[in-house]
């Protein structure tokens, strides 16, 4: 049977730059919200509290519900991705994206309305965590798909790069807000951003439109029998759960690590140890740059001594850097500077060489669905409880400590999957049963 990776109409870099764009998008919609619940959600959206650290508690609460609604995302679009193509999943997503990031920009506040608005703010973040959790897989498929065998890891790390340009972006305009002045952010200022993405939609629209679908998804449509396929999440959980358990096991750091090291760090800094806010946001600004230039760099790395390798070096890095990126907190501001950005340099091994290595565990049939619900389950349980455990941590003990030992812990379970994930070809597997995954180091 011939190698479907190597049709001659497939175009890699026009998919990788529409996996870009459209990444950039959702993750900046995504991430203006983050940001938004650590610096000002707290104090607009919930009732006042005596007690700063309840307020931001409530505030990231509310960021996780984000988190637990991304594998029902996955779910529903992987199975519509998996049947019906990659495209148009992802033009759906990217709508769903814009239009609840645009209508967070108009809520009124808690002093306004009362409990409606707090109540509004989760029914949005559920409507961003559902789009979100389609967006990824299949803009990581549409990368990889279309992309040559020797240099998957670098188009698919075009996906990947939307992780720091949305966050790059987001931090941006709420720097660029808060220069404005104090007062204007945490009253109509921080609205801005949310109406902003309006037009970035547009803009991801236009692109991901003139895609074509991946060639991967035509030969598997062409190779099926019909009538006989098994529905996308029963055929993944049927014959990959093992590699979806390991899958789980590998992203503790790249999905749950990478918003301790963000959205808590910022929070942290900020309430606990007292330092500026524009100093934190304009760090955060400069380390998403860093990750965004080196993700390229150690995915272009990946093709040529390995993705598992890269990642496992960037996990060793995370590790090391955990403690001290917490006291650089407290070090003054060129101590900041350089803390962030070493570790987002570490993020990056970590992330972006990992749409390559996700795609790969999984066979071409349900692969939509098996990517999506393995990265969104772990976002649930990693990304969406990782600043409110940390926060609960530092409240517990009063002591930055334990959260940095939770980073070192959650290194070392990635390290582990990671080494025994399966690997599998783009060959349509015409059994639903059927397993030809190969291990390898």
């Amino acid at each position: 049977m011939a190698n479907h990776t190597a049709d001659p109409s497939s175009h890699p870099a026009r998919a990788a730059i529409a996996a870009f764009v459209g990444t950039t998008i959702e993750w900046f919609d995504f991430y203006v919200y983050a940001t938004a619940a650590a610096l000002v959600f707290s104090e607009l959206f919930f009732p006042k509290s005596t007690d700063p650290l309840v307020g931001l508690m409530a505030s990231f609460a509310t960021f996780a519900v984000g988190f637990f609604a991304r594998p029902l995302g996955g779910i529903v679009f992987g199975h519509f991705g998996d049947r019906l193509g990659r495209k148009s999943a992802l033009v759906t997503t990217l709508l769903m994206m814009g239009v609840a990031t645009f209508a967070v920009g108009v809520l009124p506040t808690y002093q306004q309305v009362g409990f409606v608005a707090p109540l509004l703010l989760v029914l949005l973040r559920f409507v961003q965590g559902i789009a979100v959790g389609g967006e990824w897989g299949g803009a990581v498929l549409m990368a990889v798909e279309h992309a040559p065998e020797r240099s998957r890891t670098f188009f698919g790390s075009f996906a990947q790069l939307g992780n720091p340009a949305g966050a790059l972006l987001a931090t941006g305009a709420f720097s660029l807000v808060e220069m404005l002045g104090n007062d204007i952010l945490h009253t109509w200022g921080w609205r801005l951003p949310f109406l902003a993405s309006a037009v970035l939609v547009l803009v991801g629209l236009f692109v991901r439109l003139k895609v074509e679908e991946s060639p991967v998804f035509n030969a598997v449509q062409e190779d099926s029998q019909p009538g006989k396929q098994a529905l996308p999440l029963k055929q993944a959980v049927r014959s990959s759960w093992k590699a979806l358990l390991l899958g789980l096991g590998t992203l503790p750091i790249a999905v749950g690590g990478y918003y301790v090291v963000t959205t808590f760090v910022q929070a942290y800094a900020t309430t606990e140890v007292g330092a500026s806010e524009a100093v934190v946001l304009n760090a955060l600004t400069v380390a998403a740059f860093v990750e965004l230039v080196s993700t390229l760099g150690v995915s272009w790395l990946g093709d040529r001594v390995g993705a598992r390798r890269v990642v496992v070096v960037g996990l060793v890095g995370v590790a090391a850097l955990a403690t001290p990126m917490f006291l650089a907190m407290s070090a003054g501001t060129a101590a900041i500077f350089l803390a962030l950005s070493i570790m987002r340099l570490a993020m990056a091994a970590t992330y972006g060489p990992m749409a390559t290595i996700l795609a790969a565990m999984f066979p071409p049939q349900a692969r939509y669905t098996s990517v999506s619900l393995t990265y969104q389950i772990a976002g649930s349980i990693f990304g969406g409880l990782a600043p409110i455990t940390c926060t609960g941590l530092l409240a517990a003990t009063d002591s930055i400590y334990p959260v940095a030992g939770l980073l070192v812990a959650m290194a070392a379970l990635s390290i582990g999957c990671l080494l025994k994930a399966p690997r599998h070809t783009d060959e349509p597997v015409l059994s639903e049963t059927a397993d030809t995954s190969e291990t390898v180091a």
